[in-house]
């Protein structure tokens, strides 16, 4: 488990390749993809199945939500590293 230091003190990319590598990220976006992918393949597939399968698409579902689980996961534990001062939101003032 990388701590909060470790990842503050990387460069952006290297951050990212270590949130993609450690922790598990990969490991549970697979199966997401495994899970969802098969459902939306079934759902967007269902009717061509006794007739023929179109394999690029079934390729590319399962690539967009591996790609989707892993940008959410990664991004969400870069955002809880930061430092508490770069995540306050910023709050909008109304116009009179």
């Amino acid at each position: 488990m990388l701590t909060q230091g470790q990842l503050i003190s990387m460069s952006h990319l290297a951050r990212i390749w270590a949130c993609c590598v450690f922790d598990g990220i990969a490991r549970r976006s697979l199966g997401v993809v495994f899970v969802g992918g098969t459902i939306l393949n079934l759902i967007n597939q269902g009717d061509a199945l006794p007739g023929g399968i179109n394999f690029a698409e079934i390729v590319s579902t399962f690539a967009l939500l591996y790609c989707v689980s892993i940008y959410g996961a990664v991004s969400n534990r870069l955002a809880a590293a930061q430092p508490e001062e770069r995540q306050s939101p910023v709050v909008a003032t109304p116009r009179r």
